[in-house]
């Protein structure tokens, strides 16, 4: 779906005379509650992005993300890549393999002409640029570290009560009153909780350990994608010394390899990393969490819109789930700005559903590619192993098939 050209010559009347506080309040004001932000800067809407975390303390988390060319589009059109660009890793090949088995399938920047296949960035990174490019936007006021206590969403308004956690805030109004609601707060949404909608999915019998460590090798801007009977196992190139791993294991396994000693774990992370890079050193903490796919029933209500992990959660495999959230948080940006301009009432269920339509089916499929990936080669079914090497094989023999592939992957292919 192409981006529609905004006429803002002229600002739209109320759709109300309600007094409204804010015609938006993004409840989250992590990644991608801060892209929502972003592609509303300047546009004459007045937006409260409320965090419960401490700006310091969102921006110190230890995470790290594939970025496809997808998201990277996007932020450029926002105006925030050039500052990024510098800060992040670009990766130039990734090499795909099924356990042991000999052939590798390899994605180059050319298949899609491109200077990169992606990149991987560190939330720090990320979320410090993103609040630089927010603080002195006439049109967005951050609440942090402030949380919602209760909202009360009727058919022409939504309220929202505030309690301030710190008292550097003093001043953080009891309430507000707004037109729309964004929940952009995560797996555990309680805006979604809030508005009754449900949830289908399942967890899977995996768990992913996250770490990252330091070669002996360089890397060479090569990422890897390596499938094992007990799950997928990445390795991102996260600073030009320093890889990123996820390492889906059985969910029985998880804790154990979590909390067992730094030799002996370094060990059995080596046998799965490969010798490609010489030794390696574990420089992070380790955590797991579960694997787990999770689509909301519905991404918007009257008053109400879903983003990112309040919509959907789908197993790390390829690196989907942030940039699912980007796409989400860009296409709600310009349905909401289409919406605006035209002198609708931005919250009202029909001016949202242009957004659902847009983006649940695509991360319909997005999901369930991840969720098939992840069966067809997480398995020693012996029916299975042949027809996924000839898969690999079809990758490598016909050209047009990896390019499909790893279009889809970016996110440059939609279906």
């Amino acid at each position: 779906m192409t981006l529609p050209t905004l006429d803002r010559t002229t600002a739209p009347s109320s759709a109300s005379n309600l007094q409204f506080d804010y015609d938006i309040a993004i409840i989250g004001g992590g990644i991608v509650g801060l892209t929502v932000a972003l592609g509303l800067k300047d546009s004459g809407l007045k937006v409260a992005v409320i965090e419960a975390q401490a700006k310091s303390d969102a921006i110190a988390k230890g995470q790290a993300y594939a970025i496809h060319l997808c998201s990277r589009q996007i932020w450029q059109k926002l105006g925030i890549w050039e500052e990024l660009e510098p800060l992040i890793e670009p990766f130039t090949r990734v090499k795909l393999t099924d356990g042991n088995f000999p052939h590798v399938v390899e994605f180059h920047p050319k298949d899609i002409k491109s200077d990169a296949v992606g990149h991987v960035a560190e939330h720090r990174a990320i979320c410090q640029v993103m609040f630089e490019a927010l603080k002195d936007s006439d049109n967005i006021t951050l609440f942090n570290p402030v949380k919602v206590d209760q909202l009360s969403i009727e058919s022409d308004i939504a309220t929202l009560n505030l309690q301030s956690l710190s008292k550097e805030f003093p001043d953080c109004p009891p309430q507000i009153r707004t037109r729309l609601i964004i929940g952009a707060d995560g797996t555990n949404s309680k805006v979604r909780q809030h508005c009754g909608i449900k949830t289908r999915g399942w967890r899977y019998k995996q768990s992913c350990i996250v770490a990252t460590v330091q070669s002996e090798l360089p890397h060479n801007n090569t990422a890897y994608e390596k499938f094992w009977p007990s799950g997928p196992f990445a390795i991102l190139p996260s600073t030009p010394k320093e890889c990123r791993i996820v390492w889906t294991v059985h969910e029985k396994d998880a804790d154990q390899l979590v909390n067992m000693d730094l030799d002996s774990f370094t060990a059995q992370l080596q046998q799965r990393y490969g010798h490609q890079m010489g030794k390696i050193k574990v420089i992070s903490q380790r955590y797991a969490f579960p694997a787990k796919i999770e689509h909301a029933t519905d991404y918007v209500r009257s008053r109400v819109a879903l983003v990112g992990n309040a919509a959907h959660t789908c197993h790390p495999v390829g690196g989907q789930g942030l940039n699912l959230g980007i796409r989400d948080a860009d296409a709600l940006a310009t349905t909401i700005l289409k919406s605006y301009y035209r002198g609708q009432d931005i919250g009202e269920l029909n001016s949202l559903k242009p957004y659902q339509r847009w983006r649940k089916k695509q991360n319909f499929a997005s999901l369930g590619f991840t969720d098939v990936l992840n069966r067809v080669f997480s398995n020693e079914f012996p029916i299975l192993k042949p027809l996924r090497r000839l898969g690999l094989r079809l990758m490598q023999w016909i050209p047009w098939i990896k390019v499909l592939a790893l279009k889809f992957m970016a996110g440059i292919l939609v279906f």
